[in-house]
């Protein structure tokens, strides 16, 4: 479907600042009227998104009231900012708006900082690093070659194949799972979930970067977690609930030689405006973790901006867009 340009009207819900402003700017077809919501009195925002032929949003739930949804009567498009769609809330958007993720956005910084946990568990740097700190020397302590090793990624987006990438520079072998089964990448094996326990039975890495529905909640518990090999390495940039918490953090106490690196986290103030940890994980020597800031490099919100800018101007020009959303994975 194509919009009029001359009359389209594009509303941001979340603050931008110069440098995104100008990407956004830069990106959408001249002619596209565009409001700044946090920028608006009361009834300012009310008239803004009863115009609003687009949103361009990062997390709903906190920048529009319940309220203001059905003000949306004329919008059909929400383009999001974020990669995940998991946090929508799904039954206050019209049926007929057309909903984008930003896939692609933060690919390559995340696949970066999913090597660098699998490098520092490997090699047991933070647990070498505290034990030098407390005046023991132990030159003769073994460490882990990641070189040659399988690496399992389950989620074969544009954060998994930038993160296979990185593993082939150092040898490995790639085992991958995606909703097809299918993939012009080089791997050594691709699937889908139907096919989760070979990979887990096969890998000594296991990445997740599979986006969070109601398929995959909680895809990993404890059966899977005793599938793995017992010294395999477990890292998730995606969300928390796709693992067990308590089964995860009870499989780290139970196999010492097995280790997890955390980017994503059950509580996060993101979601429900705090962070907590049920589970004391930082106490563990196999276990490293990150404030969900894996994607966090410069530029790389302006980088977000256009490509969700470029999604925008391929909707209103009746092009296909990237990352369409479909409301019955996560109803």
């Amino acid at each position: 479907m194509s919009l009029n340009t001359q009359s389209s009207h594009l509303v941001v819900t979340f603050p931008m600042d110069e440098q995104q402003r100008a990407s956004l700017f830069k990106t959408i077809p001249p002619g596209i009227s565009v409001s700044f919501l946090r920028e608006l009195n009361q009834e300012g925002r009310k008239q803004a998104l009863q115009a609003a032929d687009v949103l361009l949003s990062w997390n709903p739930r906190k920048e529009l009231t319940s309220e203001e949804y059905p003000l949306l009567a004329r919008l059909r498009l929400l383009q999001l900012l974020s990669a995940g769609a998991d946090h929508l809330p799904f039954d206050e958007i019209p049926a007929t708006v057309t909903i984008a993720s930003n896939v692609g956005a933060y690919a390559e910084p995340m696949a970066e900082h999913v090597l660098a946990m699998v490098l520092a568990l490997a090699k047991q740097l933070l647990k070498n690093h505290h034990k030098l700190a407390q005046g023991e020397f132990n030159q003769f302590e073994m460490n882990r070659m990641v070189a040659g090793c399988t690496v399992g990624i389950l989620g074969f987006g544009s954060i998994g194949k930038a993160t296979a990438r990185l593993f082939r520079g150092l040898g490995c072998r790639i085992h991958a799972i995606n909703s097809s089964g299918r993939t012009p990448e080089v791997v050594d094996f691709i699937g889908t979930l139907q096919d989760l326990d070979r990979v887990l039975r096969e890998s000594d890495v296991i990445v997740l970067s599979i986006a969070l529905n109601k398929h995959t909640r909680q895809l990993i518990g404890r059966p899977e977690l005793e599938v793995m090999k017992p010294d395999a390495v477990l890292v998730n940039v995606a969300r928390a609930a796709l693992v067990d918490e308590a089964a995860l953090f009870q499989h780290l106490q139970d196999h010492p030689q097995f280790k997890a690196g955390l980017d994503a986290w059950w509580v996060e103030p993101f979601s429900t405006g705090t962070f907590e940890m049920a589970h004391p994980f930082c106490e563990l020597p196999n276990f490293i973790g990150s404030p969900h800031n894996s994607a966090m490099v410069p530029g790389v919100l302006e980088r977000a901006v256009d490509l969700a800018a470029s999604n925008v101007a391929a909707f209103v020009e009746g092009q296909p867009i990237r990352g369409s959303v479909s409301r019955e994975h996560y109803r």
